[in-house]
């Protein structure tokens, strides 16, 4: 290498060890380490707050005094041709001016370095030749990417914009919301307050009339007792007595009649069912309805399934069924086709006059031969009506179900991510049973169990 070329090694030892930088104003100490003035002032100074007596080397660690730093000129000078040489772009290797440009590998080469055996071959040229042209592809590359910082800034103001509107969307939503659910309380309460008025005035009605029978009665009560005391004093009187007046007093005591009292209704003429005249039920349910078909595939071998897969009955075995692992070999159950991985979903069924059957959800993946159980802990979500224990919701241990009407039609409403399954009379559209809040993970499908005389129809949701 040429003398006076700054190698790695010059620089190093131009690098104050404080700041890591090349040295300012380079100050040495009695140890002969050099330091930028700033950086060994603030050392200093920082070392006189925990020992005011004494200051060492930040390197060795040996005493000096102050008063002993010294300018080491000669070290600042070498440090300023390292920086001249640096600015001029001097070849490491050669120590020439770096004037050639490599475009095979796109680095400023010197002459002698155009002509090593590493470069044999590349095409070279000279920097002012080169360089305009590459200044003009560089100044297109910033247009490009002016242009494409100005359309992120625009999509970043877009996209401000619509958090913005997006926010006051749903604060309008949820405003209405509040809003709407205040005005049906205050309504509901209004129309409680009204049907409960005027229920109190029939009681009081009602009340008024019964009263009125009952003092009737007592009075009438009271003038029989009279009546028969006359009657029993005259018995126990002498012949004459007994005789005197007999056919007239007879003839009076066999024409008292008891006059009945005004017939009156004792059932109330105030009714209110609140759940069909206000909530709407079925509106609501139905909004969220879904076509549910049955999935012959995993159709137990003694169901019979309709050609339009909306009715299932049990009959006899099938024998030429295909063993399939998604049918049901346990129980005479199927599934619907439909799947449910979110949102909310609800379906009907018709259940007629059948006498037993399993109505609901489980999991796509639940075990379907020997060992099956029809419980949330193993995928099933569901409820059934039993000859014998009437309607049961397969809880993990069964609740029974006193319903008021039994149902013709009845809904499934599944809200995924809440973790609901709810069962509705839609003959009534009246609540029968929802089961405690799940976590539902997978996918769900419609259930069905089929028992004997007992048709399931899944009506169209237009129906």
């Amino acid at each position: 290498m040429a003398s006076g070329i700054p190698s790695k090694k010059m620089r190093e030892e131009a690098i104050c060890s404080i700041c890591l930088n090349l040295m300012d104003e380079p100050m040495s100490i009695s140890c002969g380490h050099s330091y930028c003035h700033l950086c060994i002032m603030g050392f200093i100074e920082s070392i006189s707050l925990t020992q005011p007596e004494k200051s060492t080397c930040p390197q060795c660690r040996v005493p000096f005094q102050v008063d002993s730093l010294r300018p080491n000129k000669q070290l600042g000078g070498l440090i300023e041709v390292i920086k001249e040489l640096e600015r001029k772009k001097i070849c490491e290797e050669h120590g020439e001016q770096l004037q050639v440009f490599c475009e095979d590998e796109g680095q400023l080469i010197c002459w002698r370095c155009e002509r090593a055996p590493q470069h044999k071959g590349h095409t070279t040229a000279l920097i002012e030749d080169v360089c305009q042209g590459y200044k003009e592809k560089l100044q297109k590359a910033v247009t490009k990417l002016r242009q494409l910082e100005e359309e992120c800034m625009n999509s970043m103001a877009f996209t401000t914009r619509q958090i913005t509107e997006w926010k006051k969307k749903v604060e309008t939503q949820r405003e209405e919301i509040q809003f709407g659910f205040k005005t049906l309380q205050r309504f509901l309460h209004e129309e409680e307050k009204s049907f409960l008025w005027k229920l109190e005035k029939e009681e009081e009605q009602i009340l008024k009339r019964l009263r009125a029978n009952e003092a009737w009665l007592k009075q009438k009560s009271c003038a029989l007792k009279n009546h028969i005391l006359e009657l029993e004093e005259k018995c126990q009187g002498s012949a004459q007595e007994l005789l005197q007046d007999v056919k007239d007093t007879l003839s009076k005591s066999l024409a008292v009649m008891l006059e009945t009292p005004e017939a009156v209704s004792l059932e109330p003429s105030v009714v209110c069912n609140v759940p069909e005249l206000y909530l709407d039920v079925r509106k609501r349910l139905r909004s969220y309805q879904v076509d549910v078909t049955l999935d012959p595939d995993t159709a137990h071998h003694e169901l019979v399934l309709s050609e339009d897969r909306r009715q299932v009955t049990r009959g006899p075995p099938w024998e030429d069924l295909d063993p399939s692992s998604r049918r049901f070999k346990a129980f005479p159950c199927v599934l619907g086709c439909e799947i449910f991985i979110s949102g909310k979903h609800y379906f009907e069924v018709d259940v007629g006059e059948g006498t037993a059957w399993d109505l609901g959800v489980c999991l796509e993946s639940v075990q379907r031969g020997v060992g099956m159980e029809q419980k949330p802990e193993f995928g099933f979500w569901a409820i059934r009506l039993s000859r014998k224990k009437g309607y049961v919701a397969l809880t993990s241990s069964p609740t029974y179900l006193q319903l008021r009407d039994n149902p013709v039609l009845v809904g499934i409403f599944l809200d995924y991510e809440a973790g609901i399954v709810s069962f509705y009379n839609m003959t009534t559209g009246s609540h029968i049973f929802t089961f405690p809040k799940s976590s539902f993970s997978g996918t769900l499908r419609p259930y069905f169990q089929v028992y004997q005389y007992s048709p399931l129809f899944l009506p169209p949701p237009d129906e």
